[in-house]
């Protein structure tokens, strides 16, 4: 990924594991995107917090240190997730164990799917996918996507912003 760049972003869970569905790890998600949205780092235009993966909206602004902004997301998420597992639920981080050179754990699939935004049509046809995903038939998270608390749709349908680091696509387009 670049710099100054749109992009669709999907961070998926390692083996697809249901581990934003517990409590407290969406959290840690909208805290990320919120440190690096105040450190002038990302710009987020749309998001949904799935079950198992994250569907983003993004432009990387700045370096984060020497990482860029999505990468330094990565990073810090699952070191809070290790963090709140060896605390809360050892058999869960389990789960997660892999048997790798340079880490015990692994909770993002390797190689997260970026891909880059070019016209504003397939930029609203991927946040319209961003804020249907909870309801699709194979999620059925919510009836309604005003109803699902975990994403940028009430931002751009009911002009609420409960999250603090949304910029509208319609600034950047």
């Amino acid at each position: 990924m670049e710099l100054n760049t749109l992009y669709f972003f999907t961070g998926t869970i390692h083996k697809w594991i249901p581990l934003l569905d517990k409590n407290g790890f969406k959290e840690i998600i909208l805290s990320s995107l919120s440190y690096l949205f105040e450190q002038k780092c990302m710009k987020i235009y749309g998001f949904v917090i799935m079950p198992n993966h994250i569907h983003l909206i993004i432009e990387n602004i700045k370096m984060n240190g020497k990482e860029l902004p999505h990468a330094s997301f990565l990073k810090y998420t699952s070191h809070s997730f290790l963090k709140r597992l060896k605390n809360e639920s050892p058999e869960l981080l389990s789960k997660f164990r892999v048997e790798l050179i340079n880490k015990t754990y692994q909770f993002w699939q390797r190689d997260s799917l970026a891909i880059e935004l070019y016209t504003p049509e397939v930029v609203y046809q991927k946040l319209d996918y961003v804020h249907n995903n909870p309801c699709q038939k194979k999620w059925m998270l919510a009836e309604d996507p005003v109803k699902y608390p975990y994403s940028s749709f009430n931002f751009y349908e009911l002009n609420t912003d409960d999250f603090g680091f949304l910029t509208h696509i319609g600034e950047r387009l």
